[in-house]
């Protein structure tokens, strides 16, 4: 697409490009894409970020070498629901201003709230509108214990939820799982807005295999937070299984904030401090952590709203050539571990349930080829170029600029 030629994306997010998220899953799409479109971000950045200003700098300067255009606007936390009603107030209004000034013909938003702000812009201005869901985020905070599902917040969201689907003229989702369910939705049947399943891709450049590591000792690892849906405590019942029959185990986490929490979850099943580390490392270090792992674990509370759940650590893993134990019901985990043979999934987390996945994975671990296999399971599902190339298509198609423009 020649550069005279670009047509303008406005990408909204609540979530912080400061943080290792917004980096592997904004970020790192939007680089891609940039080349062919003229995008701007709006962003909602913590205050510890915010404060950060060399932080704040390397990004703007990233940013301006992709040329991508960023307005940071200040991440309002409590009280809960008037701080996220101002917040979309005020997204809402810098993305009309942008819109207009700089003729935006897609409002790309990445979850609800800043769906609720794209979905506003949208009227206002006429642009497209591109509802990346990520999840059922309505349902996610009843299955996690945030909010009763009788109570008045569920009831709100799940009718905004309908508005947001109805007003989308293209929807994103995880897991072939979640878009089997999303074609059931009332709001969706009624409305039929394009449909595309993108899972969480890494960038495989970056997490890519290096030297295996040391054969002792053994090392299972753990990348990520380890609240609300991470099941950390049964993530460490099967460390103690696996190190029963590898006493020579060790267990690595790479986690930024929650460092108390995670020795307290130690303290409580007994292991002491010479068993694991902990280590808080930036986006751009994590492969090499990883590459310290044997295998590594994302074990999630498996519920209704975790069917459209594709955890980033999962493509990072397999990606670095690192098997993974995760767990059934969790978007198209179990299918990917098992017909892969890239990893175990967990059915009840009883403790024969936890000695066969250990027993299953060493079996796995024993085979030559399973590095690879793991390599090949990412590159064939998980890769960050193949998420950029299907964006591509979805923008062409709201833009109205065919391939042959491309």
């Amino acid at each position: 697409m020649s550069s005279d030629a670009k047509k303008a994306v406005l990408y909204l997010t609540y979530d912080g490009l400061l943080e290792p998220l917004g980096q592997s899953q904004v970020l790192a799409y939007l680089e891609q894409l940039a080349p062919d479109w003229s995008i701007r971000v709006v962003s909602f950045e913590k205050e510890k970020d915010r404060s950060d200003a060399a932080r704040m700098a390397a990004m703007r300067a990233r940013l301006a070498a992709a040329n991508i255009g960023w307005t940071p606007l200040a991440y309002h936390k409590t009280p809960t629901v008037p701080a996220t009603l101002f917040d979309v107030a005020q997204g809402v209004a810098v993305a009309t201003w942008l819109t207009l000034r700089h003729r935006i013909v897609i409002l790309h938003a990445r979850s609800y709230v800043a769906a609720a702000m794209a979905m506003l812009t949208k009227r206002i201005t006429g642009a497209k509108f591109l509802f990346d869901i990520r999840g059922f985020w309505a349902d996610e905070r009843v299955d996690g214990g945030l909010w009763p599902k009788d109570g008045g917040l569920y009831r709100t969201m799940k009718k905004v939820e309908s508005a947001l689907v109805a007003a989308a003229d293209h929807m994103v989702t995880l897991t072939r799982a979640s878009a089997r369910e999303l074609e059931n939705w009332p709001a969706f049947a009624a409305h039929r807005p394009g449909l595309t399943v993108i899972p969480t891709c890494a960038d495989l450049e970056r997490f890519s295999p290096q030297a295996p590591p040391a054969n002792e000792p053994f090392v299972f690892g753990y990348v990520g937070s380890v609240g609300t849906w991470y099941l950390f405590d049964e993530t460490v019942e099967f460390f103690l299984a696996l190190a029963r029959r590898r006493p020579d185990a060790r267990m690595l986490i790479v986690n930024r904030n929650e460092h108390a929490a995670i020795r307290d979850t130690f303290a409580r099943h007994g292991v002491a401090p010479e068993r694991y580390e902990i280590v808080a490392a930036e986006h751009r270090d994590v492969p090499t952590q990883i590459a310290r792992m044997h295998a590594a674990a994302a074990i999630i509370k498996p519920s209704y709203s975790k069917i459209a759940s594709a955890p980033t650590k999962l493509a990072e893993y397999l990606g670095c050539g690192v098997p993974c134990v995760g767990n059934v019901n969790v978007g198209d985990m179990q299918e990917v571990l098992e017909s892969r043979r890239v990893g175990v999934a967990l059915r009840d987390f009883s403790a024969e349930d936890t000695q066969a996945a250990v027993d299953g994975l060493f079996a796995l671990l024993a085979e030559p080829d399973i590095r690879a296999r793991c390599v090949k399971a990412a590159r064939d599902l998980f890769s960050l170029d193949v998420g950029v190339a299907a964006y591509g298509e979805i923008y062409r198609a709201l833009s109205g600029r065919g391939a042959e423009g491309a």
